[in-house]
Formats: structure tokens, C-alpha cells, sequence
């Protein structure tokens, strides 16, 4: 089975050169060994930037030469001894004793979760996609562990959307193994995630500000504002439908969020031309649904001040 699986999806080394090993190692804070550092090699024409999708992911298009290119696997990276999986800066951070004990005690559990989804995944070699979304699973489940001050939850919400994109990248290349399912199911956690960010931020129990890049790609950082606009966005489309009155007062809260948030969709010099452009979009959707939702009795807000 496994050799029909495109070779660029389960083996990074059988391509064309797209990365390089740093000079300077990286320790982990659990087990204090020390592993190679993975960075991906730019220019040469190896990222050609396409379409920036409406949940602000950047796609690449392929190049003739080194094929598809997917740079945000890089971004993480994963002890190939016990498996702990952070954002590359946190290494050298996350060092409280009760974080890394519960590390430890979680590993085995860790590592058998992540290879159910997404198996034979490997931690030493140049990494393929595959690769890439296990190293960002074990660094969800590794957040999951780590003490509040370090943000976790955020860190969490924007992994968590990253797998749902590499999810849907891997359903690309290999059709039919369930990878789609996987995808929504992410997308469900980035939406939980976010969400519980934006309270843990109103209630101060936790701070956006020990994540300096919010994302939430690599290209760009969007900041507090994509924030915003990402928990409406994913609420419009992955949100639950059963109960249909809490689905549309969540809706119009986060479409006056939105509001708020850009002015109404009017020019500003202080946000991003894209994220404006696709929260225009977004409130648009939005409000179209609510002013839609008489027949069940829900009355949409004006207030969007």
C-alpha cells in the first residue's frame, strides 16, 4: 500500500532539496538531549505564493522543479526521543516542573494518539507532510500539558487550524483515507479553541501576549484582529446546527464583533487590505443568514457600533 503513497507525502528526502539542517541544535526541556533543528531553504523559486484562502491560509503553487511546498511544517518542531512537540521558541521556555512531569507521564499516550491518525510517521528524517501534521498533533496534545502562562490555549486554537489545513492538504494527495474527516474534525477543535482564548483573555486568566505571531499562517501575522475574524469564520462554518437559536446568537455576536472590529467594512489604513476585504465578505454571509432566520423567530441586532 504504502508504495503507491507519492513519495513527497510520506518521505521528505526524495525530492529535490527544500530544507537544511541548523548549526545550532535545539535541547529539550524534558529528556535534555539535544536534536537537529529543521529549516526550510528559501528563494530558487521554490515557494510561489498563490491564493490566500478565506480562513487566511496561504496556498503555494507548485513549481516544476521541487513540486508542491508546504512551509508551514516547519514551524514546530518535536523531540525524537520523547516526543514533547512545541513552536520552536518555546523550547528554551517551557521549563516549570509541573508542565514538563506531566509531559513525561503523557508520552506514551501521546505518541499511541498520534499514531492513529497519522501512522509510520517519522522524526529524524527531512520531513514530508505527513511528518509535518504528526510533529503538529504532538504539539497540540504537548500544549495540553503545559502551565497557563504560556499560552497554551492559543497556541492550541492556531495548531489545531493548521492540522485542519495539512488535514485537507494530505485528503488532497491521498483520497479515500479519511483525511477529510480528519480535517473537519479540527476545525471543530481550532473552533473550540478560539473561542476559549477569547474568554480566558476577557477574564484574564490567560495572555495573548506571550504569543507574539498569532498567525494564524506562516506568511502573515493578522494579530488580535485575525483572531476576530477567525472565531466568526469558523462559527459561520463549522459551527454546530442543532441548536439553531444559540448558532444564530453566536452569529450575530460575532458579526457585531466584526463590525466593530473594521468599522463596517470602511477603508482603514491600520488593517490589513485582506483581512478587511474577507471580513466585509464574512459580515456580508453573516448578515444575510440572520436577516434570513424570521421564520424561526430570531430578530438579527442593529447595533454594530
Amino acid at each position: 500500500m504504502l508504495a503507491k503513497i507519492p513519495k513527497n507525502v510520506i518521505d521528505g528526502s526524495k525530492r529535490p532539496k527544500i530544507s537544511y539542517w541548523s548549526k545550532t541544535r535545539t535541547r529539550c526541556p524534558s529528556c535534555e538531549r539535544e536534536f537537529d533543528r529543521e529549516e526550510m531553504l528559501s528563494g530558487s523559486g521554490r515557494t510561489i505564493a498563490g491564493e490566500l484562502t478565506d480562513e487566511l491560509h496561504r496556498l503555494y503553487e507548485p513549481s516544476a522543479k521541487y513540486g508542491k511546498i508546504y512551509p508551514l511544517i516547519y514551524a514546530v518542531g518535536a523531540c525524537p526521543r520523547c516526543h514533547i512537540a512545541f513552536f520552536w521558541n518555546d523550547f528554551p521556555v517551557i521549563t516549570d516542573k509541573q508542565s514538563l512531569d506531566a509531559l513525561k507521564e503523557d508520552e506514551e499516550r501521546r505518541i499511541t494518539a498520534v499514531n492513529t491518525v497519522f501512522p509510520h510517521y517519522q522524526l529524524k528524517a527531512e520531513r514530508s507532510l505527513l511528518d509535518g501534521a504528526a510533529m503538529y498533533y504532538l504539539a497540540l496534545l504537548s500544549y495540553e500539558k503545559v502551565d497557563l502562562g504560556y499560552a497554551p490555549t492559543v497556541k492550541r486554537a492556531v495548531i489545531s487550524l493548521r492540522l485542519a489545513w495539512l488535514s485537507g492538504h494530505l485528503h488532497e494527495e491521498l483520497p479515500g483515507r479519511n483525511f477529510d474527516w480528519i480535517a473537519k474534525a479540527f476545525y471543530r477543535k481550532a473552533l473550540f479553541f478560539y473561542a476559549q482564548t477569547l474568554e480566558n483573555e476577557m477574564a484574564r486568566t490567560e495572555s495573548l501576549s506571550v504569543m507574539a505571531n498569532l498567525g494564524p499562517d506562516t506568511d502573515k501575522n493578522y494579530g488580535y484582529d485575525g483572531l476576530i475574524y477567525e472565531l466568526g469564520l469558523l462559527e459561520f462554518k463549522y459551527g454546530q446546527t442543532e441548536d439553531m437559536q444559540q448558532r444564530l446568537k453566536k452569529l450575530d455576536e460575532y458579526k457585531r464583533a466584526i463590525a466593530r472590529g473594521f468599522g463596517l467594512g470602511k477603508s482603514s489604513k491600520a488593517k490589513p487590505g485582506p483581512l478587511l476585504e474577507k471580513s466585509r465578505e464574512l459580515y456580508t454571509q453573516i448578515s444575510k443568514v440572520l436577516a434570513d432566520a424570521n421564520d424561526i423567530g430570531f430578530e438579527p441586532s442593529d447595533d454594530d457600533e
